[in-house]
């Protein structure tokens, strides 16, 4: 079986939570988060995420992670549909900050290691130096940029073929977004693995960028390279971000 050159695969993917449901920022009253996405992501590239809260941009990460079942259309993940099998493949950082308070950071490395099958310990132990972390720290008593350095660290650590990056720069202090980003190019193992980063620090995180999607109100809006972007409309990621969505 010849592999794809895609390692992520959408048809016509919708998602309708129903009347009932609202999210932050949306304007749709009929809680359809995602309206029709087909798009493919190339293996082995940065990919920029880009929308305004409630274009569905968390939405799409978790149903490519196989945390959410589409309301209608096709998701491949490696050829895939989600699954269990799949889930071996995805390295998934939510937004929201899931680690145990009472845990030292070593605690952490530790625990992942017990759960994943892909995880690399001494890449653990190579980004926690890269990212200035102690391990005998109580996950407790860090920052939150510090914290978000550990959220990262937990993902890359993982030898898997997808990342998928639900804003790890936001409210986090510009030491700490800068870090994060040479982090992300530092582990990348270019032309193997893809990494698709959803943020609005468009402005910082637009230099890793190699192709970048912009959704709105739960549509694809633009997606190609960011070098084609930049050519075609003249001026950078974060000046197209403020025309699309000004």
């Amino acid at each position: 079986m010849v592999e794809s050159r895609y390692i992520v695969e959408i048809e016509d993917l919708r998602k309708n939570y129903g009347s009932t449901r609202c999210w932050r920022g949306s304007h749709n009253s009929h809680g359809l988060a995602l309206d029709g996405v087909t798009l493919n992501m190339a293996r082995g590239k940065i990919i920029g995420l880009l929308g305004p809260n409630g274009s569905g941009k968390s939405t799409l990460l978790k149903s490519i992670a196989g945390l959410v079942k589409p309301s209608a259309g096709r998701v491949l993940v490696d050829g895939e549909p989600p699954s269990v099998r799949t889930k071996d493949k995805v390295a998934y950082l939510p937004e929201i900050d899931h680690l145990y308070s009472w845990m030292t950071v070593k605690e952490i490395l530790d625990f992942m290691a017990s759960f994943y099958s892909s995880w690399q310990q001494e890449r653990a132990w190579e980004l926690l130096e890269f990212m200035n972390l102690q391990g005998e720290k109580k996950v407790r008593n860090l920052s939150k940029g510090m914290r978000a350095r550990l959220k990262l660290v937990i993902s890359l650590a993982r030898n898997v073929p997808l990342v998928l990056l639900d804003e790890p720069l936001s409210g986090i202090d510009p030491p700490s977004r800068a870090r994060i980003l040479e982090s992300l190019v530092f582990q990348y193992r270019e032309g193997d693995q893809t990494i698709v980063l959803s943020t609005h620090e468009v402005t910082e995180a637009e230099t890793i960028f190699e192709d970048v999607i912009f959704l709105h109100e739960g549509k694809v809006k633009l997606y190609d390279s960011a070098e084609n972007l930049r050519a075609r409309h003249g001026c950078s990621i974060q000046d197209l971000w403020e025309e699309v969505y000004g």
